[in-house]
């Protein structure tokens, strides 16, 4: 499908950086970032987050600037900016607002805004919009047009990518709808869904990861419940997984910048309306409990096994919120951390993708090497990296004190049918 705007991407993380790629190649896109270095690196061809190759930044026509300026030499702008929460759990549309000041200050008149970054129903027209017609004079649905396409990037899915997940596209103004889907579908080959309106599209995203969010929330309970009855989780699973209905979730730490994010965007909303939620908040409130509870189960089974506590040594394996990803945000891992050290506990992290500058900068976690990591009474395999799973109970057993000792097993990849004599293996 052709079409003849011309495209620029704001904000080259997890979810931009894909974007710009994909209309990349089919032609010259302006891609950026107000992170210097972050250009810098890209122009070089390399992409820290590892979500985009050498060879795929080196065949696309894409533009890297941290000039806002050469904004102007496109008409279609897709903003894909950070939207976290702040330390008490509320939305932080900081950056959102930040790109939409600067774009706002630079449109022209026929062009179209769509925003990617997840928000609550209504910020998009209710918080963006009015910055957007501040800063540049221009009336939205008159002079310039609004959007909102919210992104489905899985950071580390190779299968699951920007052009293979159906785009959900929204618009406000007669005619704008057909244009922005025609634009996204030039470039996603699974398909494109034109929502009713930008609220539907925005409910719809923040309830995607919401679901998500509650029904890794109920395993969790029930691990806990069968860890009381001392009943294998896992076992549990696989027997009801028999039936053609029911849903393979698996318990797990559920952090980075979307499950673990996106309910309180909606929660947020809910609570300004004078609705406060109940079963969503339960569920959110398991999950940010998960770090602690995996923490007291390793103190727990090192007391019963007769080890000491106070002063001992844990192995953390795994830093970043998920598997084969470089992404620290949102890590619930520093929860286990935090927890053990309030047993006065020395820990020591290793994680085989995540920056260390990153980790050391936002958590002041010292990542250590592999080679130097000294022998600890207790292995908690919190994240599953391809290395970890590959290297299994010869890694895990080498990290241990005396090859003995005490191994939680976050995400159940060791083989409890190999468990190394004198090791005691949790699983959650």
């Amino acid at each position: 499908m052709a079409h003849t705007r011309k495209i620029s991407v704001i904000g080259l993380g997890y979810v931009g950086l894909p974007v710009a790629v994909a209309f990349g190649r089919k032609g010259k896109v302006i891609g950026f970032d107000i992170n210097g270095n972050r250009i810098a690196e890209l122009q070089r061809n390399h992409d820290l987050t590892r979500e985009v190759s050498s060879e795929e930044l080196q065949s696309t026509n894409i533009m890297f600037t941290s000039n806002p300026d050469d904004l102007k030499q496109a008409d279609f702008h897709i903003v894909a900016v950070p939207t976290p929460i702040n330390a008490a759990k509320q939305p932080d549309l900081g950056a959102l607002l930040s790109a939409s000041r600067l774009l706002g200050s630079r449109l022209k008149r026929g062009d179209i805004v769509v925003y990617e970054s997840t928000v609550y129903p209504s910020a998009t027209e209710e918080d963006c919009l009015p910055v957007l017609e501040r800063e540049s004079g221009l009336r939205a649905g008159k002079d310039f047009f609004l959007g909102y396409s919210p992104e489905r990037i899985n950071p580390g899915d190779r299968e699951h990518g920007f052009t293979s997940i159906k785009k959900v596209v929204s618009a406000a103004g007669e005619g704008i709808l057909d244009i922005v889907a025609e634009v996204y579908g030039s470039v996603v080959t699974a398909g494109i869904h034109k929502a009713p309106t930008i609220k539907v599209a925005e409910a719809a995203k923040v309830i995607e990861n919401t679901q998500r969010d509650l029904n890794i929330a109920l395993m969790n309970e029930l691990a806990i419940i069968f860890e009381k009855m001392n009943i294998d989780t896992g076992d549990v699973l696989a027997a009801a997984s028999s039936k053609w209905n029911f849903l393979p979730f698996r318990p797990g730490l559920v952090g980075g910048h979307c499950i673990g994010v996106d309910p309180y965007y909606l929660t947020h909303k809910a609570s300004i309306l004078g609705y406060i939620p109940q079963v969503i908040l339960a569920g959110r409130s398991i999950n940010d409990g998960m770090g602690k509870y995996v923490a007291a189960e390793v103190v727990k089974t090192m007391i019963r096994q007769g080890s000491r506590v106070n002063g001992s040594l844990v192995t953390i394996l795994g830093f970043t919120f998920k598997e084969n990803v470089t992404d620290t945000r949102n890590t619930r891992v520093i929860d286990i951390i935090k927890e053990l050290v309030e047993y006065k506990i020395q820990v020591q992290v290793h994680d085989a993708m995540a920056d260390k500058s990153e980790a050391q900068h936002e958590y002041g976690i010292a990542l250590t090497e592999q080679s130097s990591l000294q022998p600890a009474e207790a292995v908690i395999l919190a994240v599953a990296h391809k290395t970890y799973v590959g290297q299994g109970w010869n890694l895990v057993h080498s990290l241990l004190k005396d090859g003995r000792g005490v191994v939680f097993d976050v995400n159940r990849i060791l083989d409890r049918h190999a468990i190394p004599e004198g090791i005691c293996l949790v699983r959650l």
